[in-house]
C-alpha cells in the first residue's frame, strides 16, 4: 500500500512538474501564433499607480480579427474589469475597440464607474505639495466614437459622450474649499457631441513598429443641464510616429495637446491634468491642471524576445492658462519599463513602468510606479 501511495505521489509530482515546465516554456517562447485566431483571457486584475495604490480584481480580454485572411485588418479588442484598490478606489470598466473588414469602420466605446479618493493640489503649473487636500470623486462616464474611412488611411468620425461627477471634501478648510479659482466644487454633468479627423499608417494598433498616427477631435457640451454644470468646448490633438531602428528596436514619438474652454467659468474637474500611466509618467495625475495641456515623449522599445521587452522613455510637458501661452517651464520626465506580451501576434502586453519627474524646492522628487495593460502609446 505504501509503495502504491509513493507511486501515485510520484506520478502527481511528475505531472505537476511537466505542467510547470510547459507553462514556463510558453512564457518565454519565441514562437508566434500565425493563425490569427481569436484569444480570450480571463485575468486577475492587478495594477498599481500612485493615484490608486495597488489594484486587485477580476477581468477578461477578448481579442480577434474580423477578417483573419487580411493581414492588414487591425485586431478588435474588448476589455472588462471590476477592481478595488488599497486606497479605497472602486472601479468598473467596460471598453471596446473594434475594426470592420478592410478597416472600413472603427468603433470605440467605454463605460466606466469609479469611486476614488484622490489628492487635490489646486489649479496651475506650480501647485505645492503642502496644499494637498483629500477629496473623493464619484464618476460615471459613457463614451462612443464611430469613424469611417473616407480615403486611404484617413478617417472621419463622430462622438457622443456623457459624464457625471460628484466630489466630497474629506477635510474642510483646505485649498479645495478656500481657493476661489476652483469652480463647480460639488461636481456636475455634461453631455458631449463631437467630430474627429484622423490619419493612420501604423502597421499595428497595439504594438506599432513603423508608421504615423494623427488625430484631432472637437467636442462641444451644450448648456443642457443648466446651473453650474459644464458647458463649452474641448479640443484634443494626438500625434505619434514610429521608426524601426533595427530588427528588435523601435523609436516612438508622441505629442499631445488638450484644451478645455468653458462658456463661463470652467469646472475644475474638466481641466486637463498632467500625469498618468501613459504620458508624463512620474507625476501624480491632477497634481497640475489648467485650461491647456501640452506634453511630448519619446520611447525606445527593445523587444528582445517575442514575449519580453524593455523600454526607455523621456519627455516634458506643462499645463497653462489661456493668459500664459508659452513653452517655458516645461516639466521633465524620464524612466524605464518592462513588457510581457501575453498575445505576441496581436502585440498585447502587460507593462511595468517607473517614471521620474521634477524636484521642486523643499519637496521630494516626484516619481511614480505603474502596472497596467497595453503600450503607453
Amino acid at each position: 500500500m505504501k509503495k502504491l501511495l509513493l507511486f501515485i505521489l510520484g506520478i502527481g509530482l511528475a505531472s505537476t512538474s511537466f505542467a510547470q515546465i510547459k507553462f514556463i516554456k510558453r512564457i518565454f517562447s519565441n514562437e508566434k501564433d500565425t493563425t490569427r485566431k481569436a484569444s480570450f483571457m480571463p485575468i486577475p486584475v492587478f495594477g498599481y499607480a500612485q493615484e490608486t495604490g495597488f489594484e486587485f480584481g477580476l477581468g477578461s480580454i477578448y481579442s480577434f480579427y474580423v477578417d483573419k485572411k487580411d493581414k492588414e485588418n487591425r485586431s478588435s479588442n474588448f476589455f472588462g474589469a471590476a477592481s478595488y484598490s488599497t486606497t479605497g478606489t472602486y472601479n468598473v470598466t467596460l471598453r471596446g475597440d473594434a475594426w470592420t473588414k478592410n478597416n472600413g469602420l472603427h468603433f470605440i466605446g467605454e463605460i466606466k464607474f469609479k469611486d476614488m479618493p484622490f489628492n487635490f493640489y489646486g489649479v496651475g503649473n506650480n501647485t505645492l505639495e503642502a496644499d494637498k487636500d483629500r477629496l473623493v470623486q464619484q464618476l460615471f462616464k459613457v463614451l462612443f466614437d464611430a469613424e469611417k474611412a473616407v480615403a486611404k488611411h484617413t478617417y472621419t468620425g463622430i462622438s457622443l459622450g456623457f459624464e457625471n461627477q460628484r466630489f466630497t471634501d474629506k477635510v474642510t478648510g483646505g485649498i479645495y474649499s478656500t481657493n476661489t479659482a476652483v469652480y463647480d466644487k460639488d461636481g456636475g454633468k455634461a453631455l458631449f457631441l463631437g467630430v474627429s479627423q484622423s490619419y493612420d499608417t501604423r502597421n499595428s494598433n497595439n504594438y506599432p513598429t513603423k508608421g504615423f498616427f494623427g488625430r484631432i477631435s472637437y467636442q462641444y457640451a451644450p448648456d443642457f443641464f443648466g446651473g453650474e454644470n459644464f458647458s463649452g468646448s474641448q479640443i484634443r490633438l494626438n500625434i505619434r510616429n514610429f521608426w524601426p531602428l533595427g530588427k528588435k528596436i523601435v523609436l516612438g514619438l508622441q505629442g499631445l495637446y488638450h484644451t478645455v474652454q468653458g462658456n463661463g467659468n470652467t469646472s475644475f474637474y474638466m481641466l486637463p491634468q498632467l500625469g498618468n500611466d501613459e504620458i508624463m509618467r512620474g507625476y501624480y495625475g491632477g497634481r497640475y491642471r489648467d485650461e491647456n495641456l501640452f506634453a511630448a515623449q519619446a520611447e525606445i522599445r527593445y523587444r528582445f524576445m517575442e514575449r519580453l521587452g524593455v523600454v526607455l522613455f523621456g519627455g516634458g510637458g506643462k499645463v497653462f492658462a489661456n493668459s500664459d501661452v508659452s513653452f517655458k517651464n516645461l516639466k521633465p520626465n524620464y524612466g524605464i519599463g518592462g513588457r510581457y506580451f501575453f498575445d505576441p501576434e496581436k502585440g498585447l502586453s502587460i507593462r511595468i513602468d517607473y517614471g521620474i519627474g521634477e524636484k521642486r524646492p523643499n519637496e521630494e522628487r516626484q516619481s511614480g510606479f505603474y502596472i497596467s495593460f497595453a503600450e503607453a502609446f
